[in-house]
Parts: C-alpha cells; sequence; structure tokens
C-alpha cells in the first residue's frame, strides 16, 4: 500500500489503538437521513429507487476516505474497489444475500443490481457467493439492509466478530415526504471507530446527497 494512501488512518493511529483494545469498538448512528426526492426522477428514467440510492450511498463511502480501511490478519489496510451486496426476501419472506459486480456506469449498475436481487430472492437455502470469497475479498463491501416497511428509530448490526466490526455496516428504512423536491429516511451507520467519527457519518449523509443530484443533473 502507497504510503501517502494510509496518511490519514496514520494521523489517527492512536484512535485506533484506543478503540481497538475495547470489547466493541463499533460505533453506532441512527438518523434521519435528508435528501433530494429522486423518486421522481428515477421513474422518469426507469431507473429503481433503491437501486440508484445504492450506487449513491457506495459512491459515498467510497467517496469518504474513513471509510474505506479494513482490518485482516490485525494489520490495517484501505480498500479501493467495493463489490455491491445487499439483502433481500424470497417467496417465504426469508433473507438472503444479493451481490454483484461494480460498474461506474449507474443504469448498468442499478441493472446488474436487479438481475442480482431477482437471482437471490429466487432462492431457498442461503446465497453461498459469500463463502467463496477470500478474507480480503469479503473486506471490498459495506453490508447493506433496506427495511423499507418501518420508520426505525434504531438498529443492532449482527457482527461476526465484537472486536472487529471493521466491514461498516448501513440500513435505510421508509422513505417519508417532507417538503416538495425532499424526503427524509431513517438511515443507520455502523463502523469501526477508530477510523470512523460522527463527523465521517456527517460527511457521508452530505456525499450522498451530492451524488443523488450529480445523477439527477447529469
Amino acid at each position: 500500500m502507497k504510503a501517502q494512501e494510509m496518511q490519514l488512518f496514520h494521523r489517527r493511529r492512536d484512535r485506533f489503538e484506543l478503540f481497538d483494545r475495547m470489547d466493541s469498538p463499533a460505533l453506532n448512528l441512527t438518523f434521519n437521513l435528508d435528501l433530494p426526492d429522486v423518486r421522481p426522477w428515477c421513474k422518469e428514467q426507469g431507473l429503481a429507487p433503491f437501486h440508484v440510492l445504492l450506487c449513491a450511498v457506495l459512491r459515498s463511502t467510497l467517496a469518504v476516505e474513513n471509510f474505506r480501511y479494513r482490518i485482516l490478519d490485525g494489520e490495517v489496510f484501505r480498500i479501493d474497489r467495493l463489490t455491491p451486496s445487499f439483502t433481500v426476501i424470497n417467496e417465504h419472506n426469508d433473507l438472503n444475500f444479493a451481490q454483484f459486480a461494480w460498474t461506474d456506469d449507474l443504469r448498468e449498475f442499478v441493472a446488474r443490481g436487479q438481475a442480482a436481487r431477482e437471482e437471490a430472492s429466487a432462492m431457498t437455502e442461503l446465497n453461498g457467493v459469500f463463502r467463496t470469497m477470500t478474507p480480503r475479498a469479503a473486506r471490498e463491501q459495506v453490508f447493506i439492509t433496506c427495511i423499507p416497511w418501518l420508520d426505525f428509530t434504531s438498529i443492532q448490526h449482527p457482527t461476526a466478530n465484537l472486536g472487529t466490526p471493521d466491514i461498516p455496516s448501513i440500513a435505510w428504512g421508509k422513505f417519508r415526504d417532507v417538503t416538495s423536491g425532499r424526503l427524509q429516511l431513517p438511515f443507520s451507520v455502523q463502523a469501526h471507530h477508530g477510523f470512523v467519527d460522527g463527523f465521517h457519518v456527517h460527511q457521508l449523509a452530505q456525499q450522498i446527497a451530492v451524488e443523488l443530484t450529480t445523477f439527477m443533473q447529469a
């Protein structure tokens, strides 16, 4: 890893060491995320709002440097790509996982996401694609879930190991109309506090709005 790419982490290594020694170094925040209402534009363009928002969220996690850091075998490293993944439900209303290859083209991103959703939601058993990933590749993800039926106020994200919540977990819920051209939704972020503070969650929220605006202005 190039030294300059790790400069931000090295500046806050003492914060990382502080939180990483704790039983659970996870930072969890749930808040009302205010965004431009992208739904009319999505309807005009024939694009699914969930997948457009998914693209904006994942682009934003790459744009905010603090969300790029991961831990593997006790060492911190920086990712430079993401494999999109998200939860779906099948015909029995059981959870499954969808995953697809990244593309920078929004329309292709949405098409791939919809195809992955159809594939995963048609499965009865848990999608085994995650079992084929190497530990390094598995960390090139952000865990995404959407709970569109609920206007939730908190959520506890599952963590395989309480001591290493290095892969961020993000969830959002039911859209609410607020004013003309704006919407709100409950939004939850879990990340390693050694990498991410509340300010960086604020930056993430701002960047998501920027990404959506950029889509609509393209």
